[in-house]
């Protein structure tokens, strides 16, 4: 067990404990109780602070997206004029950190799967991840020329962040691997 750091907020404690708990214990045995003895405050704090379970769920799930919407952030500050490398760097950085994740690992593996709310929040229900994402590079787009008609670069930035997203929850290759194949879809996608 980690100590949780008493310089977050409450509500960044109680959610740094709720991806403390999912690591070891898995969600389903995550509890207020429990969340609340390892922060150290009543259950009724938690409550206050957090809400209800799948609220929980849903902010620590966008907590841990901004770790890995730095690493897109950080990929296209490396390649400023080049998208598809932009592109490459994004992909194999986000997949890379995935794989080391322990609170991503917890939420797809066999073991937590089938007993779990999270998941939906990584495939089913996962347009507050999507949407957030696609803004990140959206808004990173906008240094680079492209060749495909503007009107096509949300629906392109739309179908990149689904599949990065896909294979986070599901890798079938190496990260350098899949960062490869897609950012050979991209170049060729931005082909007049």
């Amino acid at each position: 067990m980690t100590a949780v750091p008493s310089s977050l907020t409450m509500n960044e404690r109680v959610v740094a404990a709720a991806a403390e708990l999912t690591c070891e214990v898995g969600w389903a045995g995550v509890t207020m109780a429990k969340l609340a003895d390892r922060v150290g405050v009543s259950r009724q704090t938690v409550y206050n602070e957090i809400g209800s379970k799948p609220a929980l769920a849903e902010t620590m799930v966008l907590r841990e997206l901004a770790t890995f919407l730095a690493e897109v952030e950080a990929a296209f500050d490396a390649h400023p004029d080049d998208l598809v490398a932009a592109i490459r760097a994004a992909a194999a950085n986000v997949l890379t950190a995935a794989a080391d994740n322990a609170l991503l690992q917890a939420v797809v593996s066999a073991s937590y799967g089938a007993e779990t709310e999270l998941l939906p929040l990584l495939t089913t229900d996962s347009d507050a991840l999507v949407d957030a994402a696609k803004a990140v590079v959206a808004a990173r787009l906008d240094g680079y020329e492209v060749a495909i008609d503007t009107s096509r670069l949300g629906a392109s930035t739309d179908i990149i962040v689904r599949l990065v997203l896909s294979y986070v929850t599901h890798p079938s290759g190496t990260p350098e691997q899949t960062a490869d194949d897609l950012a050979w879809i991209v170049g060729r996608a931005l082909r007049p």
